[in-house]
């Protein structure tokens, strides 16, 4: 089945050809040419997914995905004519779930906007909920509690913390992680997994500068650990 697609981009060239491939992908797509009209259209009723420029009149992209971040964990593809590393780490420390350098192909935005929707979507099957320590991932609901506190985190942040905590203890290098948010491509490097260890160390540790949960090997990568004696991790059930 199609998703609801919000296409927010300036040019009208590159929004009509986003539009025509993804619409022939079997999606629904709406398009707007501004960063506020965006938020209004998110606001008022919200897509599936949002292909986001970042050059944009009235409010910018980077605007748009800081305010979106605060209400809301939809993905986020990002489109952009800047490609330096600072700029790519910018935009997934704001939130973004990928992003793209232009100009680019409409035939990977289309597999790009496939993997995240599927990332997003439940398994017909539901998968019990991971729990190490007082941290727990319910990929059903798409949740994340630590001792019985909502945890907001992006589509991207939700994808690696499921990955890890389904495997409690074992360590992943970061072409690892990588493989599991992005894959491999020529735009994203191993410091985008550190930006996500980053944000995600803000919302689930109690101190964030001694990690108990997400912690780092050294030469390697990261783990997810049980904090404290006696609290080790496991599966369960809802």
């Amino acid at each position: 089945m199609g998703a609801r697609v919000l296409v927010a981009e300036d040019d009208e060239k590159q929004a009509e050809l986003a539009r025509r491939y993804l619409e022939r992908e079997g999606h629904q797509v709406v398009v707007v040419h501004d960063g506020r009209s965006a938020l209004d259209l998110i606001r008022g009723d919200p897509p599936d997914l949002l292909v986001l420029d970042l050059m944009m009149p009235k409010v910018d992209g980077w605007d748009v995905c800081r305010v979106l971040r605060r209400e809301s964990d939809l993905p986020v593809l990002m489109l952009t004519a800047r490609s330096t590393e600072d700029d790519l780490l910018l935009g997934l420390d704001l939130g973004a779930d990928d992003y793209m350098t232009k100009p680019y192909s409409p035939r990977e935005l289309v597999a790009r906007v496939r993997t995240l929707l599927r990332r997003r979507r439940a398994p017909d099957e539901p998968d019990p909920v991971l729990r190490v320590g007082g941290l727990a991932v319910d990929p059903v609901r798409h949740e994340v509690t630590r001792d019985g506190r909502l945890v907001g985190c992006t589509p991207g942040e939700f994808q690696l913390l499921r990955v890890m905590c389904e495997h409690p203890g074992r360590v992943f290098t970061r072409e690892q992680l990588l493989g599991h948010l992005h894959g491999f491509d020529r735009y994203i490097t191993n410091r985008t997994v550190d930006v996500h260890v980053m944000n995600l160390r803000k919302k689930i540790e109690a101190d964030p500068r001694r990690p108990a949960y997400l912690t780092t090997v050294y030469g390697v990568g990261y783990k997810i650990t049980c904090p404290g004696p006696g609290t080790g991790g496991s599966r369960h059930g809802a």
